[in-house]
């Protein structure tokens, strides 16, 4: 199983205002370069959500459908995939207040299912994975940093993104 995991902290805003941004979830495809779809079939105001998700890898597209659950009291957003790519795939965001700020904690763990190939697409599927979490951070709000993964955001921009295929 594969962690992928990214870090930062969104400057002067609220963790609920970062929550109710977070959870938007079709609004990354025109945030993150690597989304070519996410559609939400369900989601909040409720307490459990279902999404679809295309992402661009490789030469081809990352898919599945993922059942969300939202906890905006914890500041938690879980998520694991019902069907798709993944032979495993699971996450969570957590928020956190710091000082005015707000601390975004984000991690997923995969797993393809094909060991025999795993030292190949496992690391592109985890940049990929926190490419998108950096992008649509970065995209949402005026003043992020990230303490993990900055560099995910030099290698692609989005005026000039075509489809990944590393």
């Amino acid at each position: 199983m594969r962690r992928v995991e990214l870090e930062a902290v969104v400057r002067s805003t609220a963790p609920q205002d970062v929550f109710d941004q977070v959870v938007c979830f079709e609004r990354y495809a025109a945030l993150a370069p690597h989304v070519q779809s996410a559609t939400v079939h369900e989601g909040p105001p409720g307490p459990t959500g279902r999404s679809s998700w295309e992402l661009h890898f490789r030469s081809g597209l990352l898919r599945w459908t993922e059942t969300e659950r939202f906890d905006r009291a914890a500041l938690r957003i879980e998520f694991r995939q019902d069907e798709g790519d993944f032979d495993e795939f699971s996450g969570v965001w957590r928020l956190a207040e710091d000082g005015g700020d707000c601390l975004v904690r984000f991690h997923a763990d995969f797993d393809f299912g094909i060991p025999s190939l795993a030292g190949i697409l496992d690391p592109i599927a985890e940049r990929v994975i926190a490419g998108t979490i950096a992008w649509v951070l970065v995209g949402m709000f005026p003043r992020v940093d990230l303490l993990t993964g900055a560099d995910l955001l030099s290698t692609t921009t989005p005026a000039t993104t075509t489809p990944a295929t590393t």
